[in-house]
């Protein structure tokens, strides 16, 4: 990257910088004129006696002549009103597009990082540089040559024009600016030094931050919430005393500035009255340098204004820079160069000398040599520390060795571009990394190489201007609407893409957990016509097979004219599965809507009775346990924290009576009872008759509902799918009894075995497929990211495969068989497996114990499993 903002500015935006200077050079004329003319309206036009006055040849007596020249003036506003206009929007235009491509090259940059670094460096100092730290840089960029050059351009014109009516006053004008000159940049200097202690300070702030988030569980843990909290508060000090320390200084420069340009007035007002009374100057001459002069202000504050903007961008870009070229970087044709011919690593993999240090010197790798024939499996143990890790990353490309080579079919693989290493070699860690999106594109991730086809023209990103502007900003022009799936690096075309993700699925062991998420995600719109009618197949099916083996008791079905005491009473109102947040149910007694529908059946007094006495009950029943009792999990009205404020809220319905008290306090009761679950409560409030009137309210909610919240409800109906409604619940069509014994079980495999008889299963993983991951996979085990990760890995097919400890994280049971089908399914592929265990290394045909950064051990696993070998030694460890 450039080293400084201005050879950035004039390497991405010469030609629009240019083209801003000339727009400037040609507004200062139309500035003149609109100076001069004040002066020839007051001397002339309304001073002057010589009438009628001769203007292009016509006659004009004084008044229209006033009028002419006072429009003249009008137009000649809305001309300099127009150039500004047009050249501040063009300004702030090429400052964003510069922004972006100082963001864009910024992003490019760290990920060409080499992976060290990041241990140097957190995201807590690197998001706030590209995001906040560069952005002031965008509004400077656009104004770095055109605004010196137009306030510049302005103040000379005013100065010319001040000189031309009175040398003396417009020296008189200009000087005191030399003492600015000078005054103004030494302090500034200081200001510029603090500015830069800012930056580092707020930087450390950030870093803490993102530390705290990241380990909050060990802050809660040890109960350093109080130190935690310490530390950030020196912090915020530090941050404080140097942010008073620049506004006291840039205050007080501000100050001065301003005591300056009051200054010049006084002169004005003496000398240049003193010259009009001695008839050396007209009084129009006067009020016209007035006028000038207080536009004069402007440009000038606006130039210092400037300088002050200067320093802090040139501050801000210099500190942002530094810290984005850090040594050893990929290079830009490595991050996304193609290879001129095809290049193939299938063939024999082979270390030649590798050594690696680390940045204080330490040897990690030392020396090592060896070869891996192709199409063998070959398996690396030693103990922690070892630097069996380092040389899997090595051997993926991850890390660069200091000394010594690495070849794939007898090609260096360090010169080569990614498009080549992260498509012919696959690797995986032992800490996977799963991105916030659903589990299919994080599959995809791994054949998702370049963008095939064509783009969609309507796709935002990739409409014609959103694809101009890109181009003018330097940024990528691959449109994310094309197809960016590599199928021929999958080995299937995009009618084989299912049943590929659903083979591997079963490879790395994920299969059962996606048909679970497949169970409780939903279909889309576009898919009810498809796949709605079979569900509704399963449906029927189900309830038929429950009926055969005497188990339909465990399912309580709805029905459009019964009461399931099996469902809230909330659920039995609304007899359908809320969309978004309109109709959620822990906030139904709030709704408009539903209030006006008790009162119209005469629940609302009913409900708030019900939920005095729910919260007397829980009351009651809970004052004496301790907040982590179960039964807060099993009557979940009222939590441990608001037990409190209910002692309080019963105490005043006794006091004043449910019609005595406040509103607010009313609807705390009435939101109760639409919580109770007969069934599974038990508490005997709501009585048939009561239910009776529910489902009363339950007609006439669907017959009133407006028409503008029709959208927020999916009404149950036994011949249609529910699309707000999970899969497993559409065929469920009911809730499962409470209190029979393992009725959930139960349920559950005569479930699956619908799902599978009806030819649904791949259709339940495929709705499982677009389950959300969560933020870095939050919402997944540490084993299924592990499973996702490999699972991506293998479907690209790549040539070369690197296994870094990459099962550590599954169950200890399911370590061993998992590897064995990666490795089936890997079979006639290089494949080196680092064990995190040495008895894993058993299936490979040769394995290698390393210790100290050395190959100390190589030989097939009986042979090395011996009496006084290293590798005996760490079998016996485990």
């Amino acid at each position: 990257m450039e080293p400084t903002i201005f050879r950035f500015i004039f390497r991405h935006s010469k030609k629009e910088q240019i083209f801003l200077l000339v727009l400037t050079g040609l507004s200062f004329p139309f500035l003149y004129y609109s100076l001069d003319l004040p002066k020839t309206i007051i001397n002339e036009a309304i001073g002057g006696k010589q009438f009628p006055a001769e203007v292009f040849g016509y006659q004009l007596d004084q008044i229209p002549y006033l009028l002419l020249l006072s429009g003249i003036f009008l137009a000649l506003v809305c001309v300099n009103g127009g150039f500004k206009y047009y050249i501040n929007v063009y300004r702030g235009q090429l400052g964003e597009r510069m922004l972006r491509r100082l963001r864009y090259d910024l992003y490019a940059r760290v990920l060409r990082f080499p992976l060290p670094h990041f241990r140097r460096v957190s995201q807590g100092e690197v998001i706030p540089m590209i995001t906040a730290e560069v952005e002031p840089l965008g509004g400077f960029i656009g104004d770095a040559i055109s605004l010196p050059a137009f306030q510049g351009g302005t103040l000379l014109t005013i100065l010319v024009f001040m000189f031309v009516q009175d040398p003396i006053l417009g020296t008189a004008a200009i000087a005191l600016y030399p003492i600015q000159g000078y005054i103004i940049p030494k302090l500034q200097r200081r200001v510029n030094a603090l500015g830069k202690e800012r930056v580092k300070a707020v930087r450390k702030l950030s870093d803490r931050i993102g530390e705290s988030i990241s380990g909050v569980q060990e802050i809660h843990a040890n109960d350093s919430s109080r130190f935690a909290l310490a530390g950030f508060t020196s912090r915020l000090g530090e941050i404080y005393t140097i942010r008073y320390e620049i506004y006291r200084r840039k205050f007080f420069i501000k100050f001065l500035n301003n005591f300056i340009a009051q200054l010049t007035p006084f002169f004005f007002y003496s000398i240049g009255g003193v010259l009009v009374i001695q008839g050396d100057l007209t009084f129009g001459a006067l009020v016209a340098i007035l006028a000038a002069y207080k536009d004069l202000s402007a440009p000038w504050k606006e130039l210092l204004t400037y300088y002050q903007r200067k320093e802090d961008s040139r501050i801000k870009y210099e500190q942002v820079i530094e810290q984005f070229d850090p040594a050893g970087s990929l290079t830009e044709a490595q991050q996304i160069g193609e290879p001129e011919t095809p290049v193939s690593l299938d063939g024999p993999v082979a270390f030649r000398n590798v050594g690696l240090t680390d940045d204080e010197g330490e040897v990690l790798l030392d020396g090592i040599s060896f070869e891996v024939t192709k199409g063998d499996h070959v398996a690396i143990t030693g103990p922690g520390g070892g630097g069996k890790d380092l040389l899997a990353m090595v051997a993926a490309r991850l890390l660069p060795p200091t000394s010594g080579s690495v070849t794939m079919n007898g090609v260096d693989i360090a010169p080569l571009p990614e498009s080549v290493t992260g498509r012919r070699i696959g690797y995986v860690g032992p800490v996977a990394f799963v991105f916030s999106n659903t589990i299919r594109q994080n599959l995809l991730m791994g054949a998702q190489h370049a963008p095939s086809g064509d783009p969609d023209p309507d796709f935002f990103p990739d409409s014609p201007s959103q694809r101009a502007d890109a181009e003018a900003s330097g940024n990528s022009l691959d449109p994310l609407s094309a197809n960016w799936v590599d199928y021929e690096a999958i080995g299937t075309d995009e009618a084989g893409l299912k049943d590929r993700i659903a083979q591997l699925l079963k490879v790395v062991g994920l299969e059962d957990e996606v048909y679970a998420f497949g169970l409780r995600g939903s279909l889309s719109a576009e898919s009810r016509d498809e796949i709605g009618d079979r569900i509704l197949g399963a449906r029927t099916q189900l309830r038929s097979r429950l009926e055969e083996l005497g188990l339909a008791s465990l399912v309580e079905a709805f029905d459009e004219e019964k009461f399931n005491t099996n469902a809230s009473v909330a659920e039995n109102l609304l007899f359908g599965t809320p969309v978004g947040d309109a109709f959620a149910l822990d906030h139904l007694a709030s709704d408009p809507y539903v209030r006006s529908l008790l009162d119209k059946v005469g629940l609302t007094e009913d409900f708030v009775r019900i939920g005095r006495e729910v919260a007397s009950t829980m009351v009651e029943l809970f004052k004496d346990l301790p907040p982590d009792h179960e039964f807060f999990a099993q009557y979940s009205f009222i939590s441990a924290d608001d037990l409190p404020d209910f002692q309080l809220l019963l105490q005043r319905a006794d006091r004043l009576g449910l019609d005595g008290m406040e509103t607010e306090d009313r609807d705390r009761f009435l939101d109760l009872p639409f919580k109770l679950i007969p069934a599974r409560h038990r508490l005997g409030m709501i009585s048939d008759e009561l239910q009776s009137r529910i489902l009363e309210a339950r007609k006439l909610f669907r017959e009133e509902l407006p028409e503008d919240r029709k959208p927020d409800l999916e009404f149950f109906s036994v011949d249609q799918f529910n699309l707000a409604a999970s899969v497993q619940d559409n065929i469920l069509f009911g809730k499962i009894a409470y209190g029979q014994a393992d009725a959930g079980n139960q349920v559950g495999k005569v479930l699956a075995e619908v799902i599978e008889s009806e030819g649904l299963r791949a259709t339940v993983i495929e709705v499982g497929l677009d389950a959300e991951a969560g933020i870095a996979g939050s919402r997944l085990t540490t084993a299924q990211r592990q499973k996702v990760a490999m699972a991506r890995m293998l479907l690209r097919r790549p040539d070369v495969i690197v296994l870094n400890e990459a099962v550590a994280a599954l169950d200890s049971g399911m370590q061993a068989p998992t590897l064995a089908r990666v490795c089936e399914e890997a079979a006639g592929r290089t494949v080196i497996f680092v064990a995190h265990r040495a008895r894993l290394a058993q299936p490979f045909g040769r394995v290698l114990v390393m210790r100290g950064g050395r190959v100390i051990e190589d030989g097939s696993f009986d042979s090395l499993n011996e009496e006084g070998t290293a590798f005996r030694a760490l079998l016996d460890e485990e």
